[in-house]
């Protein structure tokens, strides 16, 4: 098995360079740049207003409207200016020299300031690892603990009443979307129209410094009750199902009817005999579905509870085009996806000794 982690290791190298790589060019070409954004807010032009490249110069289109209006950065401006700029958000280099110092920089954990924020990437990261930790580790927590006992109890009574309406509620809860049932939440529980039992914004309280330890942790979850049940009302659905119809599929199995002549209790063989291997399936897809929760389900959650958390960052950094923050995130969030991966392949060989990657 060390061989096979070592091996696994090895190989991250090469996929996460990959996906640094494939994304960093496809960046690099898209239109309205940090460089053009900066030429555009000299010029006086509204942020309500996307910028393209056009033969040089940049495009000035409209958000409203269909006829765009022809603009050339650079008109009115000193040459120096610009060449200023240009230098202030590292675009003075060549394409594939700012390619290499990145990859030289990444290898040592170093992603420098953020273009508009003048902060480091990584201390704006760890601030808001708080926020998505809280929501990605407790949704996903509480999503597997419900779904995973909720899909063998609905295999175990597979067509009877309760699989019928738990069905029925799963399905429901699946068609709501979480910000709308972050709103629905809102207007019931935080003081929206009816009740007022729940805090609206961050984490904490805004007193919460004075609070004695049991204090702040109770406030802390009291602050997460709203995101986190928004997040969760659509994640049961999935793993509920994939438990449920695995277990069934092991159920029918010849080692299960064997295992009843011989005498064995049903509870023994669920636990003792299929448990093991329906779970293998619902393993596999648990870095994914940590990954989804933690990083990109939780951009909407996130304004509507007023809480700063990666997904915002990300989305707002796209959407301003500051390239060492997109770039960090992505090479973080993917080598944090790799890593996981490999710790699903590990948690197999825990449940079923069974499987043997190395000998494979």
């Amino acid at each position: 098995m060390a061989a096979y982690i070592v091996r696994r290791l090895l190989l991250i190298i090469p996929t996460l360079w990959a996906i640094v790589t494939i994304n960093f060019f496809i960046i690099q070409i898209a239109p309205g740049g940090p460089v053009d954004q900066a030429l555009a807010e000299m010029q006086g032009i509204s942020a309500t207003t996307s910028l393209q490249r056009i033969s040089g110069g940049v495009r000035e289109v409209s958000s409203v409207g269909n006829k765009p209006s022809t603009y050339r950065g650079s008109r009115g401006l000193d040459p120096q200016v610009i060449a200023e700029i240009e230098k202030r958000y590292g675009f003075d280099k060549p394409l594939l020299v700012r390619y290499g110092l990145m990859l030289k920089n990444y290898l040592t954990f170093n992603f420098g300031d953020s273009l508009f924020r003048g902060r480091s990437v990584v201390k704006l990261i760890t601030e808001r690892l708080p926020v998505s930790i809280s929501l990605g580790v407790w949704s996903t927590l509480i999503i597997y603990l419900v779904s995973i006992p909720l899909g063998i109890q609905k295999a175990v009574k597979n067509g009877t009443r309760f699989d019928t309406w738990t069905s029925a509620l799963i399905v429901i809860g699946n068609a709501i979307p979480s910000f709308l049932f972050a709103v629905l939440l809102i207007v019931l529980f935080a003081g929206g129209s009816f009740l007022k039992i729940f805090p609206l914004r961050g984490l904490f309280s805004a007193d919460a410094a004075a609070y004695s330890l049991p204090a702040k942790i109770l406030d802390y979850f009291w602050h997460l009750v709203l995101p986190v049940s928004a997040l969760t009302i659509g994640g049961f659905a999935s793993l509920t199902m994939l438990t449920k119809n695995s277990f069934l599929d092991e159920i029918h199995k010849q080692y299960v009817l064997t295992a009843r002549a011989k005498g064995l209790t049903e509870r023994r063989i669920l636990i003792g005999h299929v448990f093991r291997n329906a779970m293998l399936i619902v393993i596999a897809g648990f870095p994914s579905a940590f990954i989804a929760m933690f990083f990109t389900g939780s951009v909407l959650i996130e304004v509507i509870f007023s809480l700063d958390g990666l997904g915002l960052l990300g989305f707002e950094s796209t959407m301003q085009r500051d390239y060492p923050v997109i770039f960090a995130t992505l090479y973080i969030f993917t080598l944090m996806g790799l890593l996981l991966s490999l710790l699903s392949d590990l948690m197999y060989t825990l449940i079923d000794p069974r499987i043997d990657f190395e000998a494979r």
